[in-house]
């Protein structure tokens, strides 16, 4: 224990002789900081910049050279995903090549290695597949709240006397997100020489909206016949309100079904996942024969099938 403790003693007095060396008797020379030593106007990249960006561009040449795309600028958009496609890609690529070295780490033996570094690298895209549906049915859900909102503010525009494309140019800069951003598109669109009706539909189409539908329609039938457009979205937003106030209560009904579904298709796949780490021996009899990989591709179907079959029991169509 002595001896022990005179070799920490001496390596602790060694440290600090090193550290009086560096610091009093022979310091480091003054650096001037790497901002001040570029010139005016410079833009320093990286390796890792560079390679990335060389990446990005093979990734677009691919996706330009296909008819259609998994993650698109329209998807990415309505997800309200501030990427282009090649980045999006890129990311998705890197999370399948980190589950994929999970999946190494977690598995033993060749066939089980091989088979669990698939199925965890196509956890990505379809993780990614589903990130993007959902940021896109709340994004649209948004919409929808805000629709009543939005129609009472254009219609106390319009009695303020403002015109219909000074009332939805406000709405773009006052009203919260997404609706500011697809009237603020609907005003670029305008500008670019599109006309109004058609822009509003073409929103509500990308929105999956039917109420913002017939907002579009009123528009179009009120710039061909006339009439009082503030008190037709009055009346839109009287039945929107009514409509969204059943739909909320039919939402609410269905929440039990919904989480007991969620449930139900969870607790298979995390007492899986959790033997497979707590106990990687338990399932070592699945990846030993054919009839183990049968079964467990049986019981992946399966799990397809019920997870459709209780998503459409429990889906409300309003």
């Amino acid at each position: 224990m002595s001896g022990l403790l005179l070799y920490m003693g001496f390596v602790l007095a060694l440290v600090a002789m090193l550290i009086l060396v560096r610091v009093v008797i022979w310091p480091p020379e003054p650096r001037v900081a790497l901002a001040r030593r570029r010139a005016v106007g410079t833009v320093h990249v990286t390796r890792l910049s560079r390679v990335t960006a060389r990446t990005v561009d093979v990734i677009d040449g691919v996706i330009s050279r296909r008819p259609t795309a998994l993650f698109d600028a329209a998807r990415l958009e309505q997800a309200s995903i501030r990427l282009n496609p090649p980045s999006f890609v890129l990311m998705v690529l890197c999370a399948a090549a980190v589950l994929a070295a999970c999946g190494l780490l977690l598995a033993e033996g060749v066939v089980a290695t091989a088979v669990l570094m698939c199925v965890c690298a196509a956890l990505a895209p379809l993780g990614a597949h589903v990130l993007v549906s959902v940021r896109t049915s709340r994004r649209r859900a948004r919409f929808t709240e805000q629709l009543d909102d939005t129609l009472t503010f254009l219609a106390g525009g319009l009695r303020s006397g403002h015109s219909l494309l000074r009332v939805i140019d406000a709405v773009s800069q006052e009203a919260g997100a997404p609706t500011n951003e697809e009237f603020a598109r609907v005003v670029n669109e305008t500008r670019l020489g599109r006309d109004l009706a058609e822009a509003l539909e073409a929103t509500a189409v990308r929105m999956h909206n039917e109420d913002f539908q017939w907002v579009a329609q009123a528009i179009a039938i009120n710039r061909d016949v006339g009439g009082k457009l503030s008190d037709v979205f009055d009346q839109v937003s009287t039945t929107i309100r009514e409509r969204n106030q059943i739909r909320r209560q039919v939402s609410a009904l269905s929440a039990e079904g919904k989480m007991s579904a969620w449930v139900l298709l969870a607790l298979p796949v995390g007492v899986f996942v959790f033997l497979l780490v707590a106990q990687p021996t338990y399932f070592a009899g699945f990846f030993v024969s054919i009839w183990g990989y049968v079964a467990l591709a049986l019981a992946v179907v399966l799990m397809a099938v019920g997870s459709v079959w209780m998503m459409a029991a429990v889906k409300v169509k309003f």
